[in-house]
């Protein structure tokens, strides 16, 4: 019997499976199909919340404490509101007040961070800080984590000057895109201070399980790079992620989680 000739339809639900992106969403005339126009808007309007959705502090600082780092610090910048935050990059890179963070001379120090997706941070934070504790701290002396607001990456570095830490491990809620939402990126900075810029640090993105890197997945590169810099004396981009050609040189096998 003489089969009937793939569908374009048939051919793009193949691809998607390894992807997010938005592709062969077909026509309706000359025009998107109703349901696409309708599942982008929808996403658009996700992204957006995700931007302006404010940080429930008290909540995230209850479920940081349960990790068992000790009392929970809170800094926020000079950005005075949301609207300034995203108006003005240079005010959320600056702290107001850091006298509430306490002097730890630990060898980590993180600090969690709303960004540009308080919603990731909510999200994802405490439990990716879990992965991050169970991951380094047979290893490391881990000071007690920080809480920043209207914050961008670089408030970290004069956190961490405050903390003593000898390196700090930012988690921050990433821009939102149109297929995620809620998605958290890592910043490591080996003997942070303020003055840093982005090529003195390293970064992991696209932490939000289940379809994006996982929680222990992306501790695993983090105790990597961080024993990477303590060796070489400095992270940024003269220090490089192995974790994945260690991994297909041994044979194991990479997953999602």
């Amino acid at each position: 019997m003489e089969q009937s000739p793939e569908t374009p339809q048939d051919f793009w639900a193949e691809l998607r499976r390894s992807t997010q992106a938005r592709i062969g969403l077909g026509r309706a005339g000359d025009a998107l199909p109703t349901e696409q126009i309708l599942e982008f808007r929808s996403a658009h309007a996700a992204a957006r919340d995700a931007v302006h959705q404010p940080l429930d502090v008290d909540l995230l600082a209850g479920q940081v404490e349960a990790v068992g780092l000790g009392p929970t610090a809170r800094v926020t910048s000079r950005a005075t509101s949301r609207a300034e935050y995203l108006r003005r990059p240079d005010l959320g890179r600056l702290p107001d007040d850091l006298s509430g963070v306490p002097h730890s001379g630990a060898e980590v120090g993180f600090v969690l961070a709303d960004g540009l997706s308080p919603r990731a941070l909510a999200d994802h934070g405490a439990a990716l800080l879990s992965a991050l504790t169970s991951e380094l701290s047979d290893r490391y002396s881990l000071a007690p984590p920080v809480i920043a607001t209207e914050a961008r990456v670089a408030l970290g570095d004069h956190i961490a000057e405050a903390l003593g830490v000898a390196t700090v491990v930012v988690l921050i809620g990433e821009r939102p895109g149109l297929s995620v939402a809620d998605s958290l990126g890592i910043y490591l900075t080996h003997l942070p201070r303020p003055g840093r810029t982005d090529a003195d640090r390293n970064c992991i993105s696209n932490i939000h399980p289940p379809e994006g890197l996982g929680y222990q997945q992306a501790a695993r590169v983090v105790s990597g790079l961080l024993a990477g810099a303590r060796r070489l004396g400095r992270s940024g981009v003269d220090l490089k992620d192995t974790s994945r050609s260690d991994a297909l040189a041994s044979g194991e096998v990479l997953t999602i989680e």
